[in-house]
């Protein structure tokens, strides 16, 4: 697996957009890395921007983007919301995959060092790239912000990398913070007030590190401490959250920033609640929130089932859906229009050059069917067949969810539409992979012949290509016969008025995995391996037998249900 991490620098500069670009635009001009995101903030005065490559490809894009920053930035005249300590405030990497923590961390190192050597910036390596406990918190590394950096020549905040001394060139530039951690989400909550105490007392409310301890009143009320003479916390709802108030001019409102440091931990939508129920025991109504930077497409479709449960809702709907349920259940378009395709990350991360079959429309589909192109051919019709099949199956069971009179019965329909979404999305891939799969062949088939070694090669790639063309529509048979328990149970006891519907989703199943044995078996006759063909054919008929048995056994509940209603 190669292995690909994520970067995001948070540059001190969100109001000059010519700045902004001039920074950003290193990326853009370096090879191997993609820049995802550009999210500038105008109260904060604080860019946010995400690239993700390799991890050597990565550091030395960071490494121009801090660069370029420093030259752009004057910290001397930088104010801002935010907590800040230089032109490039904070520099952390993330895995993304192929790749963990404790591997990124001499990535960080080295990154740390080239700042410091080469551009004679100061800075600190933070989380679990840190070189002492305390330095783990970003926040330590960041106490007394950008005017305390007068710190750097006491030997108890010497630098990890870079000068230690506030020097002419550090006042301009100020300190780095270079750190390897989760992902993490960005993510604020906007108020109906311009009260910035009322916002941090629902942030102390939820984050981890809670409050200060005081008696009697919690403004006034002298600092509860322990014998060794440090204040005591009331810790706060939430694991793995940090949190503060501000007032944020641009909307008028105040907010409350969160940073989401482990979203396995307390997803985002489980932050958003506990804020609403926080904020409406003080009198104030979350009006909706805002990501910052990117998100996991999981933890979008986590908040959209965990919604739809709340209505008792069907989950078993498409992806797209269930981002649309939270977008909408977590206000994330209150302030700004939300855009799935710029702030999802695995969205942002599809190959723009690949031209996909199931991203076209019904009728570009067919006439690119009906072209003299050899594909797509009948794999990735037999595919599409068994995705119409699947998808009405998952149809009839969500209506079956939403029926009035059988609110007692809604989540088991849900399971089943949600395993009909399941087949319907391993289907939708086969449509391409089928595809795909044919293209290989072509290619190896293009290979050059000159040589005994070429041609060695070239037959080779050709029996490797052909052993996929088979081994996709294999799949697709598995895929569609399975797809066909969900069309039995609704004919058994679905929605009455979607019978019809349960019985055609058999007959296209059932036409998925005849006409994708076809596709089997064209790919073998081209076969060497005598024992993998006779082994996968006769895998392929035994799945041929089961579904039109299933086929069957469906149309006849179907055929009865409405021979009595006739």
């Amino acid at each position: 697996m190669n292995q690909l991490i994520e970067c995001v620098p948070n540059i001190s500069e969100g109001r000059n957009p010519d700045k902004i670009k001039e920074i950003t635009d290193v990326i853009d001009a370096y090879d191997g890395v993609k820049l995802l995101d550009v999210d500038p903030g105008k109260a904060t005065n604080r860019t946010v921007i995400t690239i993700v490559g390799a991890p050597e490809k990565v550091i030395d894009a960071a490494f121009l983007l801090i660069k370029k920053a420093s030259e752009l930035i004057d910290m001397s005249c930088h104010s801002g919301e935010h907590p800040r300590m230089g032109a490039t405030d904070v520099c952390p990497l993330i895995p993304i995959s192929g790749i963990t923590m404790e591997e990124i961390v001499p990535y960080a190192h080295k990154l740390g060092k080239r700042i410091g050597d080469e551009l004679s910036i100061p800075g600190y390596f933070y989380e679990r790239a840190a070189t002492s406990k305390e330095r783990e918190n970003l926040a330590y590394c960041r106490s007394g912000e950008y005017e305390g950096l007068t710190k750097l020549s006491d030997p108890k905040w010497k630098p990890d990398f870079g000068p230690a001394d506030f020097n002419e060139d550090v006042k301009r530039t100020g300190a780095t913070a270079v750190g390897v951690r989760d992902f993490l989400v960005a993510y604020n909550v906007n108020l109906n007030t311009t009260s910035t105490r009322r916002a941090n007392s629902i942030a102390f409310d939820i984050r981890e590190a809670g409050r200060v301890k005081k008696e009697g009143d919690s403004i006034t009320g002298k600092v509860v401490k322990d014998n060794d003479g440090n204040p005591l916390r009331v810790p706060g709802k939430l694991k793995a959250v940090k949190g503060m108030g501000w007032y944020i001019e641009e909307y008028g409102i105040a907010q409350i920033s969160y940073n989401l440091t482990n979203i396995s931990i307390t997803p985002v939508h489980i932050a958003f609640d506990e804020t609403c129920k926080s904020a409406e025991s003080k009198g104030i109504r979350v009006t909706g929130s805002e990501l910052v930077g990117l998100i996991p497409l999981k933890a979008l479709i986590e908040a959209g089932d965990y919604f739809l449960k709340k209505q008792k809702r069907s989950l078993g709907i498409s992806e797209s859906e269930k981002i649309k349920i939270a977008v909408k259940s977590l206000g994330l378009d209150d302030l700004a229009p939300f855009n799935p395709e710029e702030k999802i990350i695995e969205y942002m991360l599809d190959n723009e050059g690949d031209r996909k079959l199931i991203d076209m429309n019904l009728s570009a589909f067919a006439n690119e069917t009906a072209s003299e192109s050899p594909a797509p051919g009948g794999g990735s019709i037999a595919a599409y067949l068994g995705v119409l099949g699947a998808s009405l199956g998952t149809m009839v069971a969500n209506l079956s969810s939403h029926k009035r009179g059988w609110d007692d019965q809604w989540e088991e329909y849900s399971e089943w539409a949600e395993k009909g979404q399941a087949y319907k999305t391993t289907l939708l891939k086969l449509v391409d992979e089928d595809t795909q799969a044919f293209n290989k062949i072509m290619e190896a088939y293009g290979l050059p012949k000159g040589t005994n070694e070429e041609k060695d090669a070239r037959l080779k790639a050709i029996q490797n290509a052909t052993k996929g063309a088979i081994e996709t529509p294999y799949k697709v048979m598995e895929t569609a016969l399975n797809s066909m328990e969900v069309m039995k149970a609704m004919a058994e006891k679905g929605l009455p008025a979607s019978i019809s519907d349960a019985g055609v989703a058999a007959l296209c199943a059932r036409s998925a995995v005849l006409g994708a044995l076809l596709n089997v078996k064209i790919n073998t006759s081209d076969l060497t391996d005598k024992d993998y063909v006779e082994d996968i054919l006769k895998r392929a008929k035994k799945l041929q037998h089961e579904a039109i048995k299933k086929e069957q056994e469906i149309l006849e509940i179907v055929e009865n249900t409405l021979n009595s209603s006739s």
